[in-house]
């Protein structure tokens, strides 16, 4: 069977075209990496650096990959725009002991003495209360009440 131009028919492919998303992504504080709205899980140890996160066309999984080509975690693909966030039980315990390990059993940090304000903090309060460099104080509503009084 030809068609209208007189070439043959051609089957389709059974597959898509293998088409890839390769995008670069610095991972979080707290090792996740965003993609298409959602957040993956990397090893602790990679936050703050720069990796690649590689996605095939019509694939239910996503790679994440650091620089030098190395594969550091692979995850379900969440549908684009959920805002889901995907960590493996491997990831959230790798978590966790690097969080934990931050805590320390030395004493407090020792407490800020408690010093009296000097001379010229003292000078910028006043300013602010509107007291005169002298310490006489003008309270109006004094002042209105004596002048009522003296009015009558």
């Amino acid at each position: 069977m030809t068609n209208p131009f007189g070439q043959p028919y051609t089957v389709p492919p059974t597959l898509p075209f293998p088409a890839s998303y390769r995008e670069e992504r610095v991972v979080s504080r707290d090792a996740l990496v965003e993609f298409e709205t959602n957040r993956y899980s990397v090893p602790p140890g990679h936050a703050g650096a720069t990796v690649e996160v590689r996605a095939r066309l019509g694939e239910l999984h996503l790679e994440i990959y650091t620089p030098s080509g190395h594969r550091i975690a692979r995850h379900r693909r969440a549908l684009s725009g959920a805002g889901q966030t995907i960590r493996t039980p491997e990831h959230a315990s790798m978590l966790e002991r690097a969080v934990l390990e931050q805590f320390t059993t030395k004493g407090r940090c020792p407490r800020k003495p408690n010093r009296p304000p000097g001379e010229r903090a003292l000078a910028e309060a006043a300013k602010l209360r509107g007291e005169s460099a002298d310490g006489v104080v003008v309270d109006l509503e004094s002042y209105a009440r004596i002048a009522g009084v003296a009015g009558r």
